[in-house]
């Protein structure tokens, strides 16, 4: 007579929690005909519209410098299409990226004072 072996006790995987999404951020240094023409303004709300944090501001050099945080690809896409235009009366002639540390999504998108 033939036994079988008893069936091993299992019980379904545990849930796993939602994979994080991907965060990158990213400073970068605008160029060109970039102060008093809104852009600090539209930098803003360009990328609260891409759902990105972080921060923008003047450089007393006549720069712009910002930094991005959040999906890489909506950074990848401000950094690559967005801010090399700018808004209507700027002219930008360089948008320099360098790494940085990401920032909490929380913290929203902020405009700061000149340095």
């Amino acid at each position: 007579m033939a036994t079988s072996a008893p069936a091993a006790a299992s019980s379904p995987p545990a849930p796993q929690p939602p994979p994080e999404p991907a965060r990158k951020a990213v400073r970068v240094v605008v160029k060109g005909r970039v102060t008093g023409v809104g852009f600090r303004d539209w930098t803003a709300s360009t990328a609260e519209s891409l759902d990105l944090a972080g921060w923008v501001r003047n450089r007393r050099d006549g720069s712009v410098e910002a930094l991005l945080s959040g999906d890489p690809a909506r950074i990848e896409d401000m950094i690559t299409r967005r801010l090399p235009v700018g808004p209507p009366a700027a002219t930008v002639t360089a948008v320099v990226p360098s790494p940085a540390e990401p920032v909490d999504p929380s913290a929203g998108f902020e405009i700061k004072f000149t340095v």
